[in-house]
């Protein structure tokens, strides 16, 4: 194990790809995964994706993922370790693995380099009972459903109405729950419109300028209290009213996972628009440690699509570093994970991403900048 040349934190859609890639440049590697499986989000989106053939589009999250970990899995360049979490990254290079099964033991491994593709976890609300069994994020709403099979609850209140907010009423639409409404603190809605229509079709409106202001019980979630916001998002007296539900789904972002990065000496930026704080890293996904890389939502909060980009272009420097693969053919697939990224970063809804990675470009010249401005 202290012969691994790559180690790659997180085996979900980043992850995998990441794996996939450096297998393909002849590169040995080990792939750390937390869960019993492997597939990140993926395993739980049962959703289709957009875009063109080229990206998948068509094609269910789920079968996505399978297909990728059935490939990791087969692949002998790829040593795959489950229910394993990486737990530091030492100064001397070490990475500290704690497996849990098949027998549970602290593993040290020091790879010669690493990418740390550890994905995101979700943000959360301040309101009074949101501590209140009933009050769940998104992404555990949608663990519930589609990789245990359990129904959350009989009837929910939906907080956020991007992406995530809208494709999780809708998944909970056709398990047989009722969303008795998706609240949206902004003027608009923020995920695509193709989602949005779907659930309007099932009648569920959605409430715009509006937020949550308690959630109603004792021992559980026996309702809600909402209310409308003036221009500068402060609830408007006299607007409060009372929602009869038994779930509060919170679909209000992610946020990167950056401790172990963090720990790892790279340095973090925080650029709002890409989640908060994240690796600070060029295009090429290379922080500033030479043999740590990033990919994924740790990279900045996008699509699992993008994410499997910024993987193969993670692996590609990886390769670069260790002196790996025929420089010619990394470039000319470099090439082809840009113009595969561009074109995914067409949309309007892009645009935010777009200057987050601008002002993450900026990032360094800002804080000498910023400096210089204090020492004046």
């Amino acid at each position: 194990m202290n012969k691994v040349e790559l180690a790659i934190v997180g085996g979900g859609p980043a992850g995998l790809s990441a794996a996939l890639m450096a297998s393909k440049l002849g590169i040995k590697s080990v792939l750390v995964d937390e869960n019993r499986r492997l597939g990140g989000q993926l395993v739980k989106q049962t959703h289709k994706f957009f875009g063109s053939y080229e990206h998948m589009a068509g094609v269910r999250g789920i079968a996505i993922g399978r297909q990728l970990s059935e490939k990791v899995m087969a692949d002998p360049n790829i040593t795959v370790m489950l229910s394993t979490t990486a737990v530091g990254y030492y100064e001397d290079g070490t990475l500290a693995l704690y497996q849990r099964e098949p027998e549970e033991k602290l593993i040290d491994i020091k790879p010669q380099t690493v990418i740390f593709a550890t994905g995101a976890r979700e943000n959360m609300l301040a309101f009074p009972g949101n501590d209140l069994p009933g009050v769940y994020g998104a992404g555990a709403v949608q663990t519930l459903m589609n990789v245990y099979g359990v129904l959350p609850g009989e009837k929910v209140l939906m907080i956020g109405s991007g992406n995530i907010g809208l494709i999780v009423t809708y998944q909970l639409l056709q398990a047989g729950s009722k969303v008795e409404a998706i609240v949206e603190i902004l003027p608009k809605i923020g995920g695509y419109i193709v989602h949005a229509s779907k659930v309007r079709r099932y009648g569920v409106p959605i409430l715009t300028r509006h937020t949550i202001i308690e959630a109603v019980g004792d021992d559980r979630v026996e309702g809600a209290v909402i209310a409308q916001v003036d221009e500068k998002f402060k609830p408007i007296p006299g607007t409060e009213r009372e929602v009869d539900v038994d779930v509060i789904c919170l679909a209000v972002g992610l946020a990167p996972i950056v401790n172990l990065v963090w720990q790892a000496g790279v340095e973090i930026a925080y650029i709002p628009e890409l989640g908060g704080h994240i690796p600070w890293h060029d295009e090429e996904m290379r922080t500033n440690v030479p043999h740590i890389f990033v990919a994924g939502d740790l990279a900045g909060i996008e699509e699992a699509t993008t994410a499997m980009i910024e993987g193969e272009l993670a692996a590609l420097s990886a390769a670069e570093f260790l002196g790996r693969g025929d420089r010619a053919e990394i470039e000319s697939i470099r090439e082809d994970a840009h113009r595969r990224l561009e074109e995914l970063r067409l949309t309007v809804f892009s645009e935010k991403v777009k200057a987050g990675i601008k002002k993450l470009q900026n990032w360094k010249e800002l804080l000498k900048q910023r400096a210089g401005n204090l020492r004046g």
